[in-house]
Order: C-alpha cells, then sequence, then structure tokens
C-alpha cells in the first residue's frame, strides 16, 4: 500500500517536476475507487452542488452539506489527501467563523480545505488557517463563487496584464502560507508563466498542460453528468448511458417477471414448506 499522500508529497512532485492528480469524490464507493486507482488528491468540490444535488449553481449549497460529503469521502480514502471546499459565505464573515467552519472540515477527515480568491480579507484568513495547521489550497482565475461579479463563466488571464494580476495574487497566496493553487480556465500560455514563477505547485482546471497537475469532476470524467460538459474537460466513461440501460432493463424484468430468477430467492426447507402449505390448507377448510 502506498504511503498517504501529505503537503509534503505534493511540494516533492513540483520539486522533482512530476505531475500529479486531482479528481473530485462525492461518496464513499467513489471515494474507495479512484483512491484505489492512484489518484493523489480527492477533492470534494463543492460542484457537487450541481452534479450531485441538482442545485443551480455552487453558491446554493452550505457548510453543514460539505460536512456529510466529506465523512462519506474520507471513509473510503487511504492514499490520496482529501480536500474540501470551502463553500460560498463559509469564512467570508469572519475570520472566527472561517477558522470554526475549516475546522469542522478536518473533523470530518479531510486533510485540508480549498478556499477561492486572494483579496486582503482571505488572505489574512488563510495566514490563520495555516498557522494554526490547517493546510489550504488557494483557487485564483475563475473563482465560480465570485460568478455573479464576474458576470458569467468567463475566461480569466486573457492579456499581458490580466496575467501579471493572477500572478500577483497567487504570489500572495504563496505567502499565505498555501500548499498549493488551482488555477481555472486560464489562457495555457498565462498559466503556464504563472506556474513558472512559483515555488508551489499550480492545479489546472481548464488552465492547461504546464501545470504541476490537473483537477475534473469525477462526474465529468465518468460520463455521468450531463446538462453541461466544459470544454477542458475529457470524459472517459459513458455513466450516463450504463445507468439508464441497467435502469431501464431491471424495470422491464421486474414488470415482466424475469427477475427475481431461481437463483435470485431463498426457499424454505422442506419440512418448513409441508407445516406452512398444512396450516394454509387447515385455514382455507375452517373458511368453506
Amino acid at each position: 500500500m502506498s504511503k498517504k499522500i501529505t503537503v509534503n508529497t505534493i511540494q516533492k512532485f513540483k520539486n522533482n517536476k512530476e505531475k500529479f492528480s486531482v479528481l473530485t469524490a462525492y461518496d464513499y464507493s467513489t471515494a474507495k475507487y479512484i483512491d484505489e486507482a492512484g489518484i493523489d488528491i480527492i477533492l470534494i468540490g463543492d460542484s457537487l452542488a450541481m452534479v450531485a444535488l441538482g442545485y443551480e449553481n455552487t453558491n446554493a449549497i452550505g457548510i453543514e452539506e460539505m460536512e456529510i460529503f466529506t465523512k462519506a469521502v474520507a471513509r473510503g480514502v487511504n492514499h490520496a489527501m482529501v480536500i474540501t471546499d470551502m463553500p460560498f459565505l463559509s469564512y467570508h464573515k469572519t475570520e472566527s467563523e472561517a477558522v470554526e467552519n475549516a475546522g469542522k472540515m478536518i473533523k470530518a477527515g479531510a486533510n485540508g480545505v480549498k478556499i477561492e480568491g486572494a483579496t486582503d480579507y482571505i488572505i489574512k484568513v488563510i495566514k490563520h488557517l495555516t498557522e494554526i495547521g490547517i493546510p489550504v489550497m488557494g483557487h485564483v482565475g475563475f473563482t465560480p463563487q465570485f460568478l455573479n461579479a464576474i458576470g458569467g463563466y468567463n475566461i480569466q488571464g486573457k492579456s499581458y496584464e490580466a496575467t501579471l494580476d493572477i500572478l500577483e495574487q497567487a504570489k500572495k497566496l504563496e505567502q499565505a502560507g498555501v500548499f498549493s493553487i488551482v488555477l481555472e480556465m486560464v489562457p495555457e500560455e498565462s498559466a503556464q508563466y504563472i506556474t513558472e514563477h512559483l515555488t508551489v505547485p499550480t492545479i489546472s482546471c481548464g488552465a492547461g498542460k504546464y501545470c504541476s497537475a490537473q483537477v475534473l469532476v469525477s462526474d465529468d470524467v465518468f460520463g455521468k453528468y450531463s446538462e453541461f460538459k466544459p470544454k477542458f474537460a475529457r470524459q472517459y466513461g459513458d455513466m450516463k448511458s450504463l445507468i439508464f440501460n441497467c435502469a431501464k432493463q431491471y424495470n422491464e424484468d421486474v414488470k415482466n417477471g424475469k427477475f427475481p430468477s431461481e437463483q435470485e430467492v431463498f426457499r424454505l426447507k422442506e419440512e418448513e414448506l409441508k407445516q406452512l402449505k398444512l396450516h394454509k390448507d387447515n385455514q382455507t377448510n375452517s373458511l368453506r
């Protein structure tokens, strides 16, 4: 069994120029399987708001729901580092509330948390968390929790100046103590430049191949979520068709009597069956 992935492992990947993988999970069995597959970081992303709970966007999910899913995922993981997204408004009000909510995720089984943005306040929160021993993954570029302020699902860092601005944000995160930084929806060249000018590893979410790692939503990878597919998400399977076809066949087998079969039922012992039939016959006779 491979050793548990830690912040030290992640930094070694960066230092040795080794790529590492990040994939989301929201339940015990999925986490167990992708952990066994060798994924390095399993992220309980707030993307579960849309793909698992059917909300319109990620801002709808709360800390209590993230805590439940974190517990489920953590139970299935032995090897990977488990990181939980801090959901919208769970770290924005006060530093003390941010610490309390991040602590809930650690107690639920996470090895660290992910926080979006790099404002002065968020930098203070991240610094506070890292100082008390809670690893933090940063997130800049397109930040879904700021969707309304950004004005839509827009690519970030599309100019020289914008690239330098993201790099400046990333450096602030680095100085605050993050162990890695997600770059979302950033041009590949911009992400490469930013990665080359940071000490901590970067994780590409639609930011090209030159980052230290790649992250995708598992439902996109497995072909399970069909409402929306990002340009940068590669589909490796077709779980939508698998689930649909299995459910359809089961439905038909139930209604035409093909399920359950002889191999799928339990039988009484012959002596017990005789007594049951005798009891039935006696009841029938008493009604005559």
